[in-house]
């Protein structure tokens, strides 16, 4: 109401203000964030960089630093410390290397950062009975059912990012070809997939009896008004809401829409498919994704395992009790 009131277009998500640095680090930041495009950086990955480097950055003034150029160790030690996202030292690590590089400060201080390795899991995945039932549980004779469906089964039966299903537009949708045609928002490359029949049905249901009459062209709308396209978050959100209405159990387990891609991923090795197709129907452009999904092949994986060795020397030896620990 304020918002009508003043005369200011009406935003459901309000965006956070960001709260600048001094000039002198500011500008030193802009040219870290041109170097990152230069690199071929995503949009949204030169933002989260900013984003962590300025935390550090604010974290450094605190501690006394209030010019860049006469950054020191111990700032760099203390501020490290600080950071409670340990993903956020490779970028600092990254960031003080420009520095040292172009100058900026006397020496590379990189070395400092401390190291963090992500332990490595399993994805989280859903048994397809299981993704059965939350699909079951979406009431479909409502407005929002038909939108959530349609949303939903992107995700679980193509294995379309969040993403990009929100991003989705009326033009990506081919209902003569049976084709979804659309730039992928992570890699910006093209991804064709066919439009399977349930899909389809659900896609047509929703734009022709619960879609609003607009005249934009994002597929994924608020079916109330002001009637502007969905966020990922809202996603999150239905996705979150059917898994505990399917009695689905999430504990311990992400249960957001990207594990449909993992279930999919999952669903499709369990048959048999090659490993180079699952990558390409999920639209990934590194290689390297391959082995994230021969982390789901436990059947292939048990074909490598090799005999333990039978015991020999000290071990044989302790085993057979002749050597005490």
């Amino acid at each position: 109401m304020n918002d009508f009131y003043s005369g200011i277009e009406y935003k459901v998500q309000q965006q956070h203000q960001v709260e600048l640095l001094p000039d002198n680090f500011e500008y030193v930041l802009d040219l870290f964030s041109l170097q990152c495009n230069e690199a071929g950086n995503k949009v949204n990955t030169i933002k989260a960089k900013k984003r962590f480097i300025r935390c550090f950055l604010k974290d450094c003034i605190d501690l006394g630093c209030m010019n860049i150029y006469s950054l020191k160790p111990s700032d760099v030690a203390k501020a490290c410390l600080r950071v409670e996202n340990k993903d956020g030292w490779a970028i600092i690590r990254a960031f003080l290397k420009f520095l040292s590089f172009n100058g900026i400060i006397e020496a590379d201080f990189s070395t400092i950062v401390p190291r963090y390795r992500k332990p490595t899991h399993l994805p989280d995945t859903y048994s397809e009975k299981e993704i059965f039932q939350i699909e079951k549980v979406i009431d479909r004779t409502t407005n929002i059912g038909k939108r959530d469906y349609a949303m939903l089964i992107l995700a679980t039966r193509l294995g379309i990012r969040s993403g990009d299903i929100v991003k989705l537009s009326l033009a990506d949708l081919d209902f003569k070809r049976d084709q979804i045609t659309f730039i992928q928002q992570k890699t910006g490359e093209r991804l064709r997939l066919p439009m399977l029949t349930e899909v389809k049905i659900a896609l047509t249901d929703y734009i022709n009896n619960a879609r609003p009459k607009v005249t934009g062209d994002t597929v994924f709308l608020r079916q109330n008004a002001p009637f502007q396209e969905i966020t990922t978050s809202v996603l999150r959100f239905v996705t979150t809401r059917y898994f505990k209405m399917a009695g689905i159990v999430i504990t311990d387990k992400k249960h957001g829409p990207h594990t449909f891609r993992s279930s999919l991923a999952n669903s499709m090795i369990n048959d048999d498919v090659p490993y180079e197709a699952v990558t390409k129907i999920l639209g990934h452009t590194d290689s390297d994704a391959i082995k994230h999904y021969a982390k789901l092949d436990l059947e292939k994986l048990r074909e490598c395992a090799i005999e333990v060795p039978k015991p020999a020397g000290t071990f044989k030896a302790f085993l057979d009790g002749g050597i005490k620990a």
